[in-house]
């Protein structure tokens, strides 16, 4: 597997270097306020937290509103038209640049850009200056409860000669394990082997983004594309069978009849994986503090793992978890000089200050890339460990998150409405592969 493409969280490797943080900006002296809009749903109320506790401690008012699931791209348009917009938001990388860059701030002189572990991390603008940057290191993969893989692999009659989860090393093992686990769901007391696909418009990010972008990463990887310049012209989905394997298996071997995808959601997945109905569902370390909300949750931390979303490539025994983020914080260049400072203030205290530090740590559940953080101030969640577990693997190479140069929301609307028509039987493959072309081609274009 080549290694062209240069990802952030590697190169963080989660050992933070503890650098003393200096510089720093006085907290309530703008007389400033901050509106911040977040863009993950999962962390609203934690943020909410925060926003309290740093206005009793300052005096500064903290506004913090949370756009609904797929939905932050119309909110943020909405909320900027407004006379009290947002004086911070989230990019989600060149793509959300491009279409935000007139109201973005230069940040090249901030605390929260200068005490970045690594620097040339972050939404540079045609001048060279930083107007975007990254907070969060995030992973993604099929999270499996252990517990119910070894009473799977306890079983006389398994029809796999392998004896634990981490044997799991391609599409091949994968889909065998699978695909057993699903014809013996009555002995493992599991209503599926995977959870849900959530296909309801809104909720099948999952899918048209998360799962597209293994596709997309082999793809620009082996015709050596430059994302650094943004979103390719075109592609051609040449992996595009390699997405099926996967996509196909979660369809046939999870817990609901394919006619009622476009119902389901993504809580409804976590639901069934908290509950021990299932073994594996896909998603990200932010998973952890949704399986921790859920009315009898059974899943205890020691059995929660990662498996890389294996798809059928040659040599993806080396492939790592997806790793990466889609998180830049923007201050907005449209908010009043004091505002402006208020939000950079506000954002410096909670990734420096020891009390925003811990919300970071124990609520957000965040690995943050800031040397303000020591080695050991790591979130103690068990799937933000295994984030870093396989970030320095030295055996496996992570998949970047190359799903930021996606041309438009529309285009991942529109492909994931595809994904529900092909799993009710109303489109073919081909056609899905040939719309999801087409599409891109289009929405790049209108792009500019």
């Amino acid at each position: 597997m080549q290694k062209r493409f240069v990802v952030m969280a590697a190169a963080l490797g989660l050992a933070l270097s503890g650098l003393a943080a200096c510089g720093g900006g006085g907290s309530g002296d703008s007389g400033g306020q901050v509106y911040f809009l977040n863009f993950k749903p999962e962390v609203a109320e934690v943020w909410q937290k925060i926003a309290t506790e740093y206005t009793k401690e300052t005096g500064v008012p903290v506004k913090v509103v949370t756009a609904a699931s797929g939905t932050y791209e119309q909110t943020l348009t909405s909320e900027m038209a407004k006379s009290d917009a947002p004086t911070a938001f989230t990019m989600n990388g060149p793509v959300g640049y491009s279409n935000w860059s007139d109201y973005t701030a230069d940040l090249s002189n901030s605390d929260i850009y200068n005490h970045l572990v690594n620097p040339d991390d972050v939404i540079t603008g045609a001048d060279g200056k930083v107007y975007g940057v990254p907070y969060v290191v995030e992973g993604y993969g099929i999270i499996y409860n252990d517990a119910i893989m070894k009473k799977y692999f306890a079983l006389p009659d398994k029809a796999v000669s392998i004896t634990q989860a981490t044997d799991i090393m391609d599409f091949a093992t994968l889909k065998q394990v699978a695909d057993d686990m699903q014809a013996h769901k009555a002995d493992l007391g599991i209503d599926g082997a995977f959870s849900v696909t959530s296909l309801k418009p809104g909720e099948d990010w999952r899918w048209q983004t998360h799962l597209m972008n293994v596709p997309l990463y082999y793809e620009f990887d082996e015709d050596g594309i430059d994302l650094t310049a943004g979103t390719p012209a075109e592609i051609t989905f040449s992996y595009a069978d390699n997405f099926r394997n996967l996509f196909d298996l979660y369809l046939t071997d999870s817990t609901t009849d394919r006619g009622q995808l476009g119902s389901k959601t993504v809580d409804d997945a976590m639901a069934e994986f908290a509950q021990g109905k299932t073994a594996m569902v896909q998603n990200g370390n932010w998973g952890w503090n949704q399986v921790n909300k859920v009315a009898g949750n059974i899943v205890q931390a020691a059995d929660v793992h990662f498996l890389p979303l294996y798809t059928g490539v040659e040599g993806e025994d080396g492939q790592g978890i997806c790793v990466g983020t889609e998180n830049y914080l923007a201050i907005s260049n449209k908010a009043s000089a004091a505002d402006q400072k208020a939000s950079l203030d506000f954002f410096w205290w909670v990734f420096s200050s020891d009390k925003g530090k811990s919300f970071v740590l124990n609520d957000l559940g965040f690995i943050a890339p800031f040397d303000t953080f020591k080695a050991d101030e790591t979130p103690d969640d068990p799937l933000a460990k295994e984030v870093g577990k396989w970030m320095n693997d030295p055996n496996v190479v992570s998949v970047p998150w190359v799903f930021t140069v996606m041309p438009s929301e529309n285009w991942k609307t529109g492909f994931g409405g595809d994904l529900l028509s092909y799993a009710q039987g109303k489109m073919t493959w081909d056609e899905v592969v040939q719309s999801a072309v087409s599409t891109w081609k289009t929405e790049a274009a209108a792009a500019g």
